[in-house]
């Protein structure tokens, strides 16, 4: 499978065909040189690009900093007077550099390293699909209260979600966004739950509220179906169980319609505004910002990205919404003094670097006051795959782990939920663990509604149960070899920072 590095492609559907009816601190201040006049000659002659640039939020500034960007080569997608972020589009080669140079403008540049235009392909593996058969073994395994698939669900039980939604299963009046591919909202376990005027789709940085908009193009963009029904899959007797049952659940598209699946910074940006804007509680986001792994705060392109997205995010922050972000599956340190990048740019030829995770951020998960969620199995190690840190993981929950086998039907290690067109399949992945910390994070704010995000944190944190260090080595995949180190003590370390969240401790 392509990018196994990517939070969302970490993972393998299994389908079960059923008849289912703070501001980062080192952004730099505004350039003194004079604005771009509508005299200055411009050029056309280089592939269609996107980028962000990013401005003062007075209107005198974004005023003159558009005409700027006109006469640069420059046309205005959309502009996010708010936080200071316009979108543009140019086919001048030297616009980047042009527009960093006009008053006013903080940050710019290009969001991508291919043509607008461009279309790539990359294999996402064959889906493994289960025989009616199956299913319905697995459906005479559940007990009594259970869904019907919920004997596999290992993982609500790991955070006692199964016990948390007796007592409380979460309040409609909490919505979780799934910034994603794309949700099914028309699966009969999304359905109940689902806010169709909380959902967009923001491909290309501009929402798009029309009817339906927010639904994945075809079954291979299913990650986002999968993430909401972990969130919030009813427990109406069909299917599967989400860590909170009761709460509302929102698609907002952000990855490219193609097979590529990228999630390009301004569809980003896009997404967290929309939800502040839309009274969204809490984003889900297991992903990062293509087409960068890491964004070195040297390089004026990446620069620019991480402060558009920052200043998404926090608009969303103070708008009362809690940000949640998966920390990758690259099983990097990212505490460490350098890591390896051979995957970026991914939507050109990538290029192998050596980066500082100090200097270099996987965006959003690293931008201040996002939740970093780190994934385990289901004997509560570190799952194999998992990136980690001390002082940068927030919490643990349960992702999957193929190597840690549970005591169900199946047999599978994997998380089990959700998929487009009534279906139902195993991920794993910090992909998965981010929505349920987003579900414990929103039976929180269903209990405690005028919690802002810094304190939703907060008790996420103190209600969490922290295994500490491993006693030994950790041998992640069993092959004999040391595969990462925990730093850090039972109360805060870097596989799991406060510890693996509790639903059951949520409600109580």
């Amino acid at each position: 499978m392509a990018h196994l590095r990517s939070r969302r492609r970490l993972a393998l559907a299994v389908p079960v065909v059923l008849s289912l009816t703070a501001s980062l601190g080192f952004l730099p201040g505004a350039a003194s040189a004079a604005p771009l006049t509508a005299s200055t000659a411009t050029r056309a002659d280089g592939p269609a690009l996107a980028y962000v640039v990013n401005t003062r939020t007075d209107h005198h500034t974004i005023a003159s900093v558009k005409r700027a960007i006109a006469a640069a080569g420059g046309s205005v997608v959309i502009a996010y007077e708010q936080i200071g972020v316009i979108v543009v589009h140019s086919a001048d080669p030297d616009f980047g550099s042009r527009i960093r140079a006009v008053r006013g403008v903080q940050s710019a540049g290009a969001t991508r390293t291919a043509p607008l235009a461009a279309a790539g392909t990359t294999d996402e593996g064959a889906a493994k699909v289960l025989s009616a058969a199956e299913a319905a073994k697995v459906s005479r395994s559940a007990a009594a209260g259970q869904e019907p698939l919920e004997a596999d669900q290992w993982d609500l039980r790991a955070i006692g979600a199964d016990r948390a939604a007796k007592k409380d299963p979460g309040s409609k009046k909490v919505t979780v966004a799934v910034i994603d591919v794309g949700v099914d909202d028309t699966h009969p376990d999304i359905a109940p739950n689902f806010s169709a005027s909380q959902s967009a789709n923001c491909v290309g940085g501009k929402p798009d509220t029309t009817y339906g908009a927010w639904r994945p193009v075809d079954a291979d963009h299913y990650h986002g179906t999968h993430v909401a029904g972990e969130i919030a899959a009813a427990r109406n007797g069909v299917g599967v169980a989400g860590v909170a049952p009761g709460v509302k659940v929102s698609g907002i598209t952000v990855a490219e319609p193609d097979s590529t699946q990228l999630f390009y910074p301004e569809s980003v940006v896009c997404a967290f505004v929309f939800a502040a804007d839309h009274g969204v509680e809490i984003t889900n986001n297991s992903y990062y910002v293509d087409p960068w792994l890491y964004n070195c705060m040297d390089d004026p392109d990446q620069r620019a990205i991480v402060d558009a997205v920052d200043r998404a995010q926090l608009y969303a922050q103070r708008k009362g919404t809690l940000n949640v972000a998966a920390a990758g599956n690259s099983n990097d340190d990212l505490d460490a003094d350098a890591l390896s990048d051979a995957s970026s740019p991914d939507d050109s030829t990538p290029v192998p670097r050596t980066v500082d995770p100090h200097k270099c951020f996987d965006v959003p998960t690293q931008l201040p006051g996002v939740v970093t969620v780190s994934s385990t199995g289901v004997t509560g190690a570190k799952s194999y795959f998992s990136s980690y840190g001390k002082g940068v993981i927030d919490v643990a929950a349960p992702g999957g782990d193929r190597f840690q086998i549970p005591d169900t039907p199946s047999k599978d290690g994997r998380i089990l939920s959700t998929l487009p067109n009534n279906q139902y399949g195993w991920l794993q992945g910090t992909s998965m663990a981010t929505p349920h910390v987003a579900g414990v994070a929103a039976l929180l704010k269903s209990k405690y509604p005028w919690a802002g995000p810094a304190t939703l944190q907060r008790l996420l944190k103190a209600e969490a149960d922290n295994p500490g260090c491993p006693a030994g080595p950790y041998d992640g995949n069993g092959d004999g070899v040391v595969d990462a180190t925990c730093v850090g003590n039972k109360h805060l370390n870097g596989f799991y920072g406060a510890g693996i969240v509790n639903a059951l401790r949520a409600v109580r």
